[in-house]
């Protein structure tokens, strides 16, 4: 199913064109920050407002984010911002990109997406480039790159950012000599930032001589450095600071696009923020549940119990859909040091709350009864999740509904990833019962405007701006 872009989303990828064209042939930091102003200055973005902008050392290669919250459909406009890139600023038509995540999880269901014959990733990535004119790999399967596939096909390459992010080269397998890459190199360009075999690279692979000290690396990193790729930065908040950058210059690549909900804001590595979408503007596309009812009880009983209580009123709503729902509560226990553990709470559903073996899971680091189960299969009988920490990196289920905290609200990490799992709209779309547009929070805590608070800071840490986080919050 070919997903249609939101009009946010159409917005932030005109901007971006908007912004190629006018970076296109830019000779220094001075041009494209000229490039990077004028093109929000179009959108009326009011001039003293504006930050300057910060190239990081990559004079000529321009550097943007574009800031999307939780539930903004990063991965897709991603999809879409390859095309965008090359069309507008590197003029490409089978353009080479490298997609970079933070954890092998992430990657993999990247990986997986972009693959799939008839995901919408994939399909967005087919729109642009045709069904056979792809590629999309595994940075671990990178030997398997051809030379004619550069120039032949449009080259996607997942991978993680540690894979790359590394002070000392010659222990890394994408910047080692491999001898699969050899028919690329015979016919490459002499350029002077390759990188080139060191007396170390000799200990990390014996199999070279000192004969190839000096000698370019046959590697993946120098392949990069030559075609000069199209980088995406998934959650790039994770991906500033001196050694990032010192790791891109290695790619020499064409253009970095960043996909954050948090771009970092202030100071010295401050993110050029070329768009960024309202939480406002995420519910009036119907991607996003809004707001958020918030309900705080004296005991961890009573939070439990009104939980089920919610998640059951929206259960009996959700039968008059037309689409198949099927409300989840989430259950944020207190790991083992704390009153109410797993277990307890486990037991406390099954002997008070009577709440079916069947419709219960546990996902935590050591219980993982969510593994290969599909919650969106009408068959399936879970209508509760019990977590301590953040559910797996990935896991993305818009049944989610109702969110139940047993920890204090202030010190709970890992709050923002759970509350932002029941904000995402079911198939993206307004419901017809307005309760089901809604999202629902109860914690045991009996201070509800100082919990009221603290989840609003959690959504401010997920992409908020602060005034719309606490119109956000709904406490009753």
């Amino acid at each position: 199913m070919n997903l249609e872009l939101k009009g946010y989303q159409k917005e932030a990828l005109a901007t971006l064109g908007r912004f190629f064209d006018l970076a296109r042939g830019a000779g220094s930091e001075a041009e494209l920050n000229g490039a990077f102003r004028q093109s929000l200055l179009e959108r009326e973005i009011a001039a003293a407002s504006i930050p300057p902008y910060l190239g990081q050392g990559f004079e000529t290669t321009p550097y943007v984010c574009l800031r999307i919250p939780t539930g903004g459909g990063k991965t897709l406009l991603g999809a879409h911002a390859i095309a965008t890139a090359a069309r507008h600023y590197t003029g490409e038509d089978r353009p080479v990109a490298l997609w970079l995540v933070p954890t092998n999880t992430i990657r993999q269901q990247t990986l997986n997406a972009l693959r799939q014959p008839g995901h919408p990733y994939r399909l967005a990535l087919e729109e642009h480039f045709g069904m056979d004119g792809l590629r999309v790999i595994d940075i671990t399967e990178c030997e398997q790159l051809r030379p004619q596939d550069f120039g032949g096909k449009t080259i996607v390459v997942v991978g993680t950012l540690q894979t790359l992010r590394v002070e000392d080269t010659s222990g890394r397998d994408v910047y080692a000599y491999k001898e699969a890459f050899e028919p690329h190199f015979e016919r490459a360009p002499d350029l002077a930032g390759f990188e080139r075999v060191e007396e170390k690279d000799l200990l990390a692979q014996p199999y070279l001589s000192r004969a190839d000290v000096g000698k370019v690396k046959r590697s993946f990193a120098n392949l990069m450095y030559w075609h000069r790729p199209v980088v995406i930065i998934d959650e790039a908040h994770n991906a500033r600071g001196a050694l990032s950058y010192e790791t891109f210059a290695r790619l020499r690549p064409a253009a970095l696009i960043e996909m954050t909900a948090t771009p970092v804001r202030k100071g010295a590595h401050m993110s050029n923020v070329l768009y960024h979408v309202s939480a406002e503007e995420l519910k009036a596309e119907q991607m996003i549940k809004l707001p958020i009812v918030l309900q705080a009880h004296p005991n961890w009983q009573e939070a439990v119990r009104d939980a089920l209580l919610t998640r059951k009123r929206l259960a009996a709503e959700a039968v008059k859909e037309d689409d198949y729902l099927r409300p989840i509560l989430l259950l944020q226990a207190e790991d083992k040091a704390g009153e109410v553990t797993v277990d307890k709470l486990r037991t406390h559903l099954l002997e008070q709350e009577h709440v079916p073996e069947s419709a219960i899971a546990v996902a935590t680091g050591t219980q993982r009864e969510l593994d290969g189960v599909n919650l969106f299969d009408p068959a399936c009988p879970v209508e509760v999740v019990i977590t301590v920490e953040a559910l797996k990196e990935g896991w993305d289920c818009s049944f989610a509904y109702v969110f139940c905290s047993l920890q204090k609200i202030g010190s709970s990490k890992d709050m923002e990833q759970l509350l932002g799992r029941v904000l995402r709209m079911p198939y993206a779309k307004r419901r017809k019962s307005e309760l089901l547009n809604r999202a629902y929070a109860h914690v045991a805590s009996p201070q509800t405007a100082q919990v009221a608070n603290a989840l609003a800071d959690k959504l401010v840490a997920m992409g908020f701006e602060e005034l719309e986080a606490a119109q956000a919050v709904f406490p009753t």
